[in-house]
């Protein structure tokens, strides 16, 4: 249970997290301060860029970013070990301006030709999702097809280049895809061609507020967060697959 501060006594916790969470935090931070008293200042970035802040000397409270990144700043003494936790899963998904034809992606076969058909298809350059998508189109040998008609950004939710009208399709981590208003979700790409990221956290080892962070990541892994984050989207780290 999360103890109610007093204003004297109440914490200023930053966190440092991808946009894959975005939706999720701005449910959950609300409720937690409400709860806790303490004070929640969240900075989002696409995580290639979180790490070269992080890398470049930035520190915080916590830090929500793939297990991957975790893992690697664990190793490099920036997280302490023993506090580290698995939040959610997360796959990549396609989405079209609200009201749009919803195109077949349901095999391989059909996410080529939906691809090759696209007048426009935006992504993130420095996203997972879309780092991931560079080479899943090198892998399907269409990528000088879509290069040419990629709208891109260094991160940010991709999906309002659609909302606006400036790209077709928009290709994402399906939390932020369903965080735009004026799109809708066509689904996940296909199993052979997905990449799930497994977003983990931790407290930094210079952690201002040690304690308050760990509260934070236990009300975040409560079952009422776990409801919160499969309705933005993404897989509980509780359920399985």
């Amino acid at each position: 249970m999360t103890t109610q501060n007093t204003a004297g006594d109440a914490a200023q916790i930053k966190v440092l997290t991808s946009n894959s969470m975005r939706a999720v935090m701005g449910e959950l931070v609300p409720q937690f301060e409400r709860a806790s008293g303490n004070k929640v200042a969240i900075s989002y970035d696409p995580a290639k860029l979180m790490l070269t802040r992080i890398r470049s000397g930035e520190t915080a409270d916590v830090v929500i970013i793939g297990s991957s990144a975790i893992d690697e700043l664990t190793k490099e003494g920036r997280i302490a070990p023993d506090t580290c936790v698995v939040l959610a899963r997360c796959s990549i998904g396609m989405a079209v301006r609200a009201g749009a034809a919803k195109p077949d992606i349901g095999s391989v076969e059909a996410f080529q030709r939906t691809l090759l058909k696209a007048k426009s298809i935006a992504h993130t350059i420095n996203g997972a999702s879309g780092m991931h998508f560079t080479g899943l189109i090198e892998r399907l040998g269409i990528a000088e097809d879509v290069k040419s008609k990629a709208r891109r950004r260094a991160g940010g939710l991709i999906g309002e280049l659609v909302a606006s009208g400036e790209a077709e399709i928009a290709i994402q981590q399906i939390p932020e895809l369903l965080a735009v208003p004026g799109i809708d979700l066509v689904g996940p790409i296909p199993a052979e061609l997905q990449k799930i990221t497994v977003v983990a956290a931790g407290i930094f080892r210079d952690a201002g507020e040690p304690q308050a962070a760990r509260a934070l990541l236990e009300f975040l892994s409560t079952p009422a967060a776990a409801r919160v984050i499969k309705a933005k989207g993404l897989e509980p780290a509780g359920e399985k697959k």
